[in-house]
């Protein structure tokens, strides 16, 4: 769908759901308040300006590589989308710039994951729906793992979620990879944190500290500002929840209607 305030900027919705939002004259406009969130963790993942090696599980439109081949010139990315038919949409819709380091993948992202080399990238962004859902089989301790194993010991990873109170979906993913990785943060609007709505939450993980001082300027300056949890309150977030088997897996909860509309 176009924008009629903007004239070369096109929303991605997938089975009805907003799904990406992209600008091709200005690929550093981030509409959507999850994607400025991932897009702070990929600022402060390196220093300005930076080339990153990046994995993007979940393709849709292509915003945040685009934004990252943007801000970070000579950067290489692997995009992962497992619906090949929208991967031909978006190629022919909204196309990407050749040259800009960008290799896209009609692909499985766990499998895709799982083939990748070790200690092959710097940051791995997960932004992966079914729908409106996160896949089970993208929630549990092994997927961690491999996630951990691609990465290089300083990398990070991030997350898209969504969850609303009582968080048993978010609980359950803080306690997954905090099995796996050394260091946890949450960026989240307080209303969501709170329980007042569903909503996204970004789930940040390192093996090395992050930088959360810089993630909460980041995010506090939003029009929609958030706030990064760490440390003790999210071990008050996690409180008894278990790190998710592959067996007991399911996928997050479905969202409860008019969660996430087209405004």
């Amino acid at each position: 769908m176009p924008d009629v305030d903007r004239p070369r900027a096109w929303l991605l919705t997938v089975d009805g759901a907003p799904q990406s939002y992209v600008d091709l004259d200005e690929p550093t406009y981030l509409e959507f308040e999850y994607a400025r969130r991932l897009a702070h963790v990929l600022d402060t993942a390196a220093g300005p300006g930076r080339p990153l090696d990046a994995v993007h599980l979940g393709g849709g439109a292509l915003t945040l590589p685009r934004y990252v081949a943007a801000t970070r010139p000579g950067s290489r990315q692997d995009v992962v989308e497992a619906d090949r038919g929208l991967l031909e949409l978006v190629a022919e819709q909204v196309p990407w710039a050749g040259g800009d380091g960008i290799s896209v993948h009609a692909a499985d992202a766990r499998q895709w994951l799982e083939a990748a080399p070790d200690d092959s990238a710097d940051v791995l962004v997960a932004d992966v729906f079914g729908g409106s859902r996160v896949p089970a089989h993208l929630t549990t301790v092994a997927y961690a793992r491999t996630a951990g194993r691609v990465l290089r010991p300083g990398g990070v990873y991030a997350a898209n979620l969504a969850d609303g109170a009582p968080f048993a979906f978010l609980r359950s993913q803080l306690a997954t990879f905090a099995a796996v990785f050394g260091e946890l943060a949450l960026i989240a609007e307080p209303s969501v944190l709170r329980g007042r709505r569903f909503g996204n939450a970004v789930l940040v993980a390192s093996h090395r500290p992050l930088d959360i001082a810089a993630l909460a300027r980041r995010a506090a300056s939003d029009a929609f500002p958030a706030r990064v949890e760490h440390g003790e309150a999210l071990r008050r977030l996690i409180g008894g929840a278990e790190a998710v088997r592959d067996e007991d897996a399911v996928p997050s909860p479905e969202p409860p209607d008019g969660a996430f509309v087209i405004g």
